[in-house]
């Protein structure tokens, strides 16, 4: 299994990074490896959606996702290529006024075509480009 975990301070509040990060669909605009998002279904705090991302390959798969306004976002794998089991969590917390903390926590296994020591290379490497992409995009939002 290959995990990695960050925590990063935003400037932001909870709100505002929440509307960020579970705004899926246009991941696609900020994050380079995700070319889409699609919601399958969303019954408000609990929804399914379809990624389509490019590392190394393009491969699809599909989320199940779990909210808490504001406080967490939790995602498991529901099926798709690459990935046997992936889960994850966003977890927002106050920091001095006008900023936010973000723990960030994802572990997945992979199938039998990617090696041990490059599943965790995918997931670790990748982990610090998407914070910087995600702080780049509060700036563009919020001026921040």
């Amino acid at each position: 299994m290959a995990s990695a975990n960050t925590t990063e301070v935003f400037n932001c509040t909870r709100a505002e990074f929440f509307k960020l990060v579970s705004d899926y669909e246009k991941y696609p605009q900020f994050l380079p490896e995700v070319k889409s998002v699609k919601v399958t279904h969303n019954k408000g705090s609990h929804k399914e959606m379809e990624y389509q991302v490019s590392l190394i390959k393009t491969f699809k798969y599909r989320l199940k996702i779990h909210e808490k306004e504001n406080e967490l976002v939790e995602f498991e794998f529901i099926d798709g290529e690459v990935f046997k089991t992936m889960k994850g969590t966003w977890k927002l917390k106050d920091k001095e006024p006008g900023r936010c903390e973000v723990d960030y926590t994802v572990e997945a296994t992979f199938g039998l075509l990617v090696p041990g020591p490059m599943a965790k290379t995918l997931v670790s490497v990748n982990l610090p480009i998407m914070m910087a992409n995600f702080k780049k995009r509060v700036k563009e939002v919020y001026g921040k």
